[in-house]
């Protein structure tokens, strides 16, 4: 009887084992690594063409530390005003570089229409700040010009180099992706309109360079020296005492010079004949007295005489 019991409990014991085994969850799949997710393999190799992720021409040669998990702050706000994708932390020679790095494609305008970008590598903080420029200032002036802001050109944005592209310059904010080169607008209409060009209506230049010194902290363009003459450069560099640099000449186009009309007139053909018109009367009291004789000749004569 002992060893019937011994052998019952053994055997619900089994039982009850089985179905706490068939019962436990199964450990959740290991997630992918990093360096998987951006096709680079730990042998440094790339990976197979089908995870392959080729970056853009201005990201080539840079090394990629590993990304921060999740959309930023700024990534969070910038999407709702903008189309864009998130970048891994740009690390160049020497101090260029850059962390939460964007490459902006397009702005949403606040009608929920989108304004086509330039390619454009930024900082997300410059990439908000341009973004706001977009909707609030450019989309505005546009209207004015009969049209809505369609698209807009831009030089250079993210390049690890000194300012003006210099050798040993000072280490350019286009170096931290923190400066933007725009040079054109394109209206839904299909004019483009340079933002350097003297014909372009003034009031609408006034009104983007007003904005954009608001906005940025520096802007660069016409008269601040040679190198900004065909684009419009802007900037949210730090500075002491929060100076600002607003440079750009809003020119008006030069004055067209005036042809100078000659008349020709024809000379006047020469007469012996005079036309009594044009001799004017002789008073009798005008007529001058003839001088006096001269002594000597009249003693000169009296002798010629004896």
């Amino acid at each position: 009887m002992a060893l019937f019991a011994v052998a019952l409990v053994s055997a619900a014991a089994g039982m009850f084992a089985n179905v706490a085994v068939a019962e436990t969850p199964l450990p959740r799949p290991r997630p992918v690594p990093l360096q998987e997710r951006l096709a680079i393999q730990p042998s440094g190799e790339p990976a197979s063409p089908t995870l392959s992720l080729a970056p853009a021409p201005e990201l080539q040669g840079l090394v990629f530390p590993p990304a921060v998990a999740g959309p930023s702050a700024c990534e969070l706000r910038l999407s709702a005003m903008a189309q864009f994708t998130p970048l891994p932390v740009l690390m160049g020679p020497g101090e260029c570089g850059a962390s939460d790095v964007v490459r902006l494609e397009s702005v949403r305008m606040p009608d929920n229409t989108f304004v086509a970008v330039s390619p454009t590598t930024l900082s997300c903080g410059m990439a908000e700040a341009f973004a706001i420029f977009v909707r609030q200032d450019i989309g505005p002036a546009a209207l004015a010009l009969g049209s809505p802001l369609k698209a807009i050109a831009n030089y250079d944005s993210y390049e690890c180099r000194g300012r003006n592209r210099v050798a040993g310059a000072k280490l350019s904010e286009h170096a931290r992706g923190n400066a933007l080169d725009i040079r054109s607008v394109r209206l839904a209409s299909g004019h483009v309109f340079d933002l350097t060009d003297p014909k372009v209506p003034k009031d609408f230049r006034d009104r983007v360079r007003t904005a954009a010194c608001g906005r940025f902290t520096t802007v660069l363009g016409p008269g601040s020296d040679s190198y900004h003459e065909t684009h419009i450069h802007l900037d949210l560099a730090e500075r002491s005492r929060g100076y600002r640099m607003c440079q750009w000449d809003v020119r008006e186009p030069k004055p067209e010079p005036k042809l100078e009309v000659k008349v020709e007139t024809k000379p006047e053909v020469a007469s012996d004949a005079v036309s009594e018109s044009k001799i004017a009367p002789i008073a009798a009291g005008d007529v001058p007295l003839p001088q006096p004789r001269p002594a000597w000749l009249d003693r000169r004569r009296v002798r010629s005489r004896i």
